[in-house]
């Protein structure tokens, strides 16, 4: 039995929202054409099909990619996901996205992503593990410290990292630390990775709000998704004074204009294993179209179309997930006048403390989690107040200011180091 990819139909093609959002930002930016035509191709994609022992003895095959779109700048980094809808224009376009975001950070990275086509709940935890190391086996060919360096993404954690580290350490006979990132403490992982992603989007969040005039402390937040990045937000929204007035996940949602506790809910999401039933139900269609003054939709992409926007009342949108907004509807927002923080900004803390733990990791030497996170608002701070200064002197939105500043730094590099041979 063969796992494969459904048809390229069967899904929205990000690769095709990509490349435009590229193409808006290259024609605004005059991009030479020669640099045009590298910047829109990946530079390497991996393609593998792998056997994998089930427990009950069948063997089934996993089609798993590995994708880098550039490394100009640096090796390539991005996460890896498992889900049953992986393809390979969704893998191409959210390595394009990790070049941009990595850029736009000022890391000395390029992009990339991975992915198995796979539904990780029906797996044991010894079929995923054989298939995490098989699948690190398959593409060894291109990671490592100095190349490729993955992380988690969705349907991952520091549990398959830690497979993929000890697989890659096996190879070459001693620990080997820094072949990724997002690991467990125990073996070379970062403080505060964790929430990274998390606290990237709460930071930039109080950015935002403070430039369209209103504080964190009382803002009424509505969170889709309650996975590692939805629950992290609605945790520091909370801690920052926020009220978190609804939040949702694929059981469906919990409204409460009251706002929701926070430890009540986790421990409730614990005994049930859904936040659905906390508080009043409502749909993930609706909970989008709730009245609020900041949105952050972390669950998956094209969550917000042309069909919904119209009904969204948030005055700011921040992305948590990757292309959760489509073109359609962001154009929609834009001539509504909502502000809308990019995902190549607004979760860039995942990477960001990525890179820390890089560091780290090559150093050999570790930071107090009070350091991390410091550095990283620094970060995360100075890119928001950069971008908006670029959307504000282009009279641009801040998503085609931020891929204009991302672009802009990937193609000087590429300039600089000319063109081999």
């Amino acid at each position: 039995m063969v796992e494969t990819a459904p048809p390229a139909t069967a899904a929205p093609n990000l690769w095709e929202v990509a490349l435009a959002q590229f193409d808006a930002a290259a024609d605004r930016l005059n991009l030479d054409e020669n640099i045009r035509v590298v910047l829109r191709a990946p530079k390497r994609e991996l393609i593998v099909n792998f056997p994998v022992r089930m427990d009950k003895g069948d063997i089934r095959v996993f089609t798993g990619y590995r994708v880098q779109h550039s490394v100009a700048r640096g090796p390539a980094k991005g996460g890896i996901r498992y889900a049953p809808s992986v393809d390979l224009n969704e893998v191409r376009a959210l390595a394009m996205w990790m070049t941009w975001k990595t850029a736009l950070l000022g890391l000395p990275y390029g992009g990339a992503k991975g992915g198995v086509v796979c539904e990780p709940k029906a797996l044991s935890p010894g079929e995923l593990e054989r298939l995490t190391r098989r699948y690190a086996t398959e593409i060894a060919i291109i990671i490592g410290p100095e190349r490729d360096i993955p992380a988690p993404d969705m349907g991952t954690g520091p549990r398959e990292m830690a497979w993929i580290m000890d697989t890659l350490s096996q190879h070459v006979g001693y620990a080997m630390p820094a072949v990724v990132t997002g690991k467990p403490l125990a073996i070379g992982g970062s403080e505060g990775r964790a929430e990274a992603t998390s606290r990237g989007v709460v930071v930039v969040a109080a950015a935002a709000a403070r430039h369209l005039g209103f504080d964190l402390a009382g803002a009424r937040v509505v969170v889709q998704g309650f996975g590692n990045v939805g629950s992290g937000v609605v945790k520091l929204m909370s801690q920052a004074g926020a009220r978190v007035i609804a939040v949702s996940d694929v059981g469906g949602g919990a409204y409460d204009p009251a706002g929701l506790d926070y430890e009540k809910l986790r421990r409730y999401v614990q005994v049930t294993g859904t936040v659905a039933g906390f508080a009043e139900r409502v749909s993930n269609a609706e909970l989008l179209e709730l009245p609020c003054d900041i949105l952050v939709p972390a669950a998956t992409q094209n969550q917000i179309t042309a069909t919904n926007a119209p009904r969204v009342r948030a005055r700011l949108i921040v992305e948590g997930a990757n292309g959760p907004l489509t073109p359609e509807a962001d154009a929609i927002l834009n001539d509504r006048g909502v502000l809308v923080v990019p995902d190549i900004l607004a979760n860039a803390g995942g990477v960001t403390v990525s890179y820390f733990e890089w560091v780290q990791d090559l150093q050999e030497f570790f930071w107090e989690e009070a350091e991390v996170n410091s550095r990283l608002e620094r970060l995360m701070t100075r890119a928001f107040d950069t971008t908006l200064a670029l959307a504000t002197r282009e009279r641009v939105s801040l998503r085609l200011a931020a891929s204009m500043l991302a672009i802009s730094r990937v193609a000087e590099s590429f300039l600089v180091r000319g063109l081999y041979p």
